[in-house]
């Protein structure tokens, strides 16, 4: 993924706002006919490339169909790894040209505020129909004045564990380890059997994030204080964390984690080489999905020894991160009162909840309602999934999910602050440096 420093992002805020304002859900609705400005209208709407590609499928097809013969949109859909969405926005900005929509990760949306249309209404229509925003969701959209982007889901991570291998050292769901430092003993018998952990430490948009963002905060350490200003990371218990991750990733980890990206672990696992992973359900559902072709070494489906547990605890208590993701209607885009009332129709209820259904738990969606939905009642392996976003922080965590949160995270500063120690720099040189580099862009 592209690095951004900060005077390139001040350079891409300033593209230009533009305000757009837009009719409600309902509206678009209410007739049978498209509207008559979205007639013959090509949208182009720039995504991830989903861990569950019947979802893909599922847009690409049928949805869009949909699409067309409702609201007269010809959709397009272009799918690309996750790690090349933020040099895709950043250049489509810079050139003023590129997709109507552009979906970000975690709270990216909060760097191109300047330069996306304000959809205000439409977020607001889409909460208060279906029983609100999750906060990390409403966090990383909203910019504390106004909507920079519509909520599309969220990602849940938990633990995806060996059932056989743990059980072989009298570990299971019900005295799975609570705190890092039982679950640190478990993967110190682990490892030498060639079961090891697995975890990145590379520069990858959502297992790096969403195990040492959590893995800080639960030993106390934050990058600011609440006022979102006041850089406080070079801590005591910062440091304390960094000393334990080091010992803890060469007694527990497969070191070869410094390069891994976000498929490596899914790869590793499903290989056999790793008993334990934090990760959305994709492991799950690909093992299931294909159960003849993922083994165990004893020839067992892989989806029957599977269980998933969250993070554990630190002595500030037990944290996670759930990756946010945020559709934005580009400012430079000719098409934008079309790109507003899509993703109004998307997001209702008859539209999104095939979508929905095919992630089978994948996804928890950005509002609560989704909670509730049928799915959850399908598989009691899944169920970690369905309330782990209740317990979710951001980026920025304790302060706000702001534009310099957003830096952060794409600069990958608390990730490099662990991988440099596990690396060998001091622990100390390592918080060092990464409070400096904080302070720099929160200056």
């Amino acid at each position: 993924m592209e690095r951004i420093n900060r005077r390139r992002l001040l350079r891409l805020s300033g593209v230009g706002a533009l305000t757009v304002h837009t009719g409600r859900i309902a509206a678009i609705l209410a007739s049978a006919r498209a509207p008559a400005f979205a007639q013959g209208t090509t949208l182009h709407w720039l995504k991830f490339v989903d861990f569950v590609p019947p979802s893909d499928q599922l847009l690409k097809g049928k949805i869009a169909a949909e699409c067309a013969k409702a609201l007269g949109i010809k959709l397009n859909i272009e799918t690309i790894d996750g790690n090349g969405v933020q040099a895709r926005i950043t250049s489509a900005i810079q050139s003023g040209t590129g997709a109507d929509i552009m979906m970000a990760i975690s709270n990216w949306a909060q760097l191109y505020g300047d330069s996306v249309a304000d959809v205000s209404d439409i977020a607001e229509e889409i909460g208060k129909a279906q029983d609100g925003y999750y906060e990390t969701a409403r966090a990383c959209a909203n910019d504390g004045t106004k909507w920079i982007g519509v909520p599309w889901t969220i990602i849940p991570s938990v633990l995806v564990n060996r059932t056989s291998w743990f059980a072989e050292i009298g570990i299971n769901a019900e005295n799975f380890p609570k705190s890092w430092d039982e679950y640190r003993t478990q993967g110190k018998k682990l490892k030498p059997k060639s079961r090891p952990y697995g975890q990145t430490l590379g520069h990858t948009y959502g297992d790096a994030p969403a195990f040492w963002y959590p893995y800080l905060w639960s030993w106390g350490g934050k990058e600011v204080e609440a006022d979102g200003k006041t850089v406080v990371l070079n801590s005591k218990e910062t440091i304390e964390s960094v000393k334990y991750a080091v010992d803890f990733w060469k007694d527990c980890y497969d070191e070869g984690g410094f390069a891994w990206d976000d498929a490596s672990n899914n790869r590793a696992f499903l290989s056999n080489t790793c008993s334990s992973t934090e990760n959305g359900a994709s492991i799950y559902l690909l093992a299931k999905r294909k159960f003849e072709d993922y083994q165990t070494e004893t020839g067992k489906p892989l989806k029957d020894d599977i269980f998933h547990m969250p993070l554990p605890a630190g002595a500030a208590g037990q944290f996670s991160y759930h990756v946010p993701f945020t559709n934005m209607v580009m400012g430079y885009s000719k098409n934008r009162k079309a790109a507003m009332d899509f993703l109004g129709w998307i997001h209702t209820k008859e539209v999104y909840d095939p979508w929905y259904a095919s992630q089978e738990g994948f996804s928890v969606g950005a509002t609560k309602v989704w909670v509730n939905h049928p799915l959850w009642n399908n598989d009691p392996v899944m169920l970690p999934y369905r309330t782990a976003v209740f317990s979710g922080r951001f980026a920025g965590y304790a302060g706000p999910a702001n534009r310099p949160a957003a830096e952060a995270i794409s600069k990958y500063i608390i990730v490099d602050m662990y991988s440099k120690a596990a690396q060998g720099l001091p622990a100390e040189d390592a918080v060092k440096w990464a409070h400096g580099e904080l302070v720099k862009i929160y200056a």
